[in-house]
């Protein structure tokens, strides 16, 4: 890679992770001015279209849903991060679908101040994403701070700490949802985050450790006070995971907590839900997680047997193409097997296709099967378990 006007070199301390241009150029993208196109750094990158196969173009309310601080944002519905899912590509879909603003997936702390490669390329967003906001994780105070001060450099427009990862690698060692365990460190760690850098700092959180340390209002109001911007609630404990179900009373007692706004996440399994958990909770924002894996016309508000055959079909072809372009065709194809199968979910004979998808390993092979699928004319089994609504059980 070359050197780009207005960026660091490639070799210097914050390596660029380039969006290859010909993975939008592919699917109609324009070439826009310079100025008007750039990635993590400022490197000159093409945009995502504005304009589906389907037509569907980017849709702006004519004032904003809320701010974050002093950020805009049009719209109320939101793809949460996800480790393993929320990359590019697919946030791009989702954006282009209705996502007001989009999430990186979570990165270390250490990572960044070591400059990792891979995580680097995990902040790599197209200008259209925008707002953006590059999503991080630990529980060293200054290794927190002075990632955050690198994030700054990378231009994205919100930093938003996770405190909701559950996973015990993660909460186990102080970070994720283990920061909920103690309030006064979530305290210095947001007054040193906020002073560090002049972008808005946002939380992820979770109720609490378990049952039994439900301190979901003690953290928000800690989280106000020093200076949070946003924060994101999964209804749902450490302990919990995705068992159970999501406490939108506990939601909606956080937004009558604090002033800043408040995002519900947990439990959004259809469109319908997305009106439920507003009205229930009086949230700003509803954030979608698991639910929109395979199914991202839920950001049109649409569950996906409402969606023509022919626009599911042509959304998985391009949704291939841009996984194959992003990571290159071998990987690229290996990391779209898991969002396949939940695309395929609920297909009569899902079961035959999903065995010979996740072992394909030729993209021109990989389009047979779609066609195959097409040619199989009703997508969907009449009732029952195959239906993809009740495949979806986690958000």
């Amino acid at each position: 890679m070359g050197k780009y006007s207005g960026t660091v070199k490639v070799q210097d301390e914050l390596a660029i992770a380039q969006v290859d241009s010909g993975m939008l150029a592919k699917f109609g993208a324009k070439k826009r001015s310079q100025e008007n196109r750039c990635d993590m750094m400022g490197t000159p990158i093409y945009t995502a279209p504005s304009v589906l196969e389907t037509g569907m173009r980017i849709l702006h309310t004519r004032r904003p849903a809320f701010h974050v601080r002093d950020v805009p944002v049009h719209g109320d519905v939101i793809l949460s991060p996800m480790a393993g899912f929320s990359d590019l590509p697919f946030r791009l879909i989702c954006r282009e679908f209705g996502s007001a603003m989009s999430y990186t997936e979570f990165v270390a702390a250490e990572a960044v101040l070591h400059g990792n490669a891979k995580t680097l390329r995990m902040l790599s967003f197209d200008p259209s994403e925008r707002p953006m906001v590059f999503q991080f994780f630990g529980s060293d105070e200054d290794k927190l701070e002075a990632a955050a001060r690198k994030l700054e450099a990378m231009r994205p427009d919100i930093i938003d700490l996770n405190m909701g990862c559950s996973v015990n690698n993660v909460a186990g060692r102080g970070a994720g949802a283990g920061l909920l365990r103690d309030p006064a460190r979530v305290g210095r760690i947001f007054q040193r985050l906020t002073k560090a850098v002049s972008l808005p700092v946002t939380a992820k959180i979770r109720l609490g450790w378990d049952d039994q340390s439900r301190n979901y209002r003690e953290i928000a109001r800690v989280l106000e006070d020093n200076g949070a911007s946003l924060i994101a609630v999964h209804g749902r404990t450490k302990m919990q995971a995705y068992s159970g179900v999501a406490d939108w009373d506990a939601i909606a007692e956080v937004k009558q907590t604090v002033k800043i706004p408040v995002v519900a996440n947990g439990d959004v399994q259809t469109a319908a839900d997305l009106e439920r958990v507003r009205q229930h909770t009086g949230c700003d924002a509803v954030m979608i997680g698991r639910a929109a894996i395979g199914n991202p016309w839920i950001f049109q508000k649409r569950d996906r047997d409402q969606v023509d055959f022919a626009d599911q079909t042509a959304l998985v072809r391009r949704h291939l193409a841009l996984m194959l372009d992003f990571y290159g065709r071998e990987r690229g194809l290996i990391l779209f097997r898991k969002h396949v199968v939940r695309y395929v979910k609920g297909v009569r004979g899902a079961a035959d296709l999903h065995q010979r998808m996740m072992t394909c390993e030729e993209a021109e092979d990989f389009l047979e099967l779609i066609a195959e699928w097409e040619a199989r004319g009703a997508p969907y089994a009449e009732a029952g378990e195959g239906h993809p609504m009740r495949a979806c059980q986690f958000s």
